[in-house]
């Protein structure tokens, strides 16, 4: 079992994980990119049993994505760091952005989503499984 910590940028919020994640996934969805302020997001899907906050609280900003699921994305209320999300349609699990994970080497993404929506500058990686859309439930 892998054990990770990790934080915000201003170090208000810090988090422990005591599991291996369910899931690694590059998202290239519109919410994702404007989320991040990146070209993609990377998330790691864990049981949301296995994520303690250590420090700190988080804020959640709700909306409804593509799928018709409410999404909830938390964040530091200081930095504004998006730390965690969670959705109606993943009960019991929760996403960590890699980019907050301290030491996240040992994360590797499976699946690549949304790909009919990423940039024309993207380079896809040829070690994943990749879905025009959402991935397939």
């Amino acid at each position: 079992m892998a054990q990770f910590t990790g934080g915000c940028l201003c170090g208000a919020v810090r988090y422990e994980i005591n599991g291996d994640p369910v899931r690694v996934a590059h998202c290239h969805c519109d919410d994702c990119r404007k989320a991040t302020g990146s070209s993609f997001a990377t998330n790691a899907f864990f049981k949301e049993d296995d994520l303690v906050v250590l420090q700190g609280t988080t804020r959640t900003y709700s909306h409804t994505a593509d799928s018709g699921n409410t999404m909830n994305k938390e964040f530091c209320p200081e930095c504004g760091s998006q730390l965690f999300g969670f959705g109606s349609g993943g009960a019991g699990i929760k996403t960590v952005k890699v980019g907050t994970i301290d030491d996240a080497s040992a994360i590797k993404p499976q699946i690549e989503v949304f790909i009919a929506r990423a940039l024309p500058f993207t380079r896809l990686s040829d070690e994943t499984e990749k879905f025009e859309e959402g991935r397939p439930r």
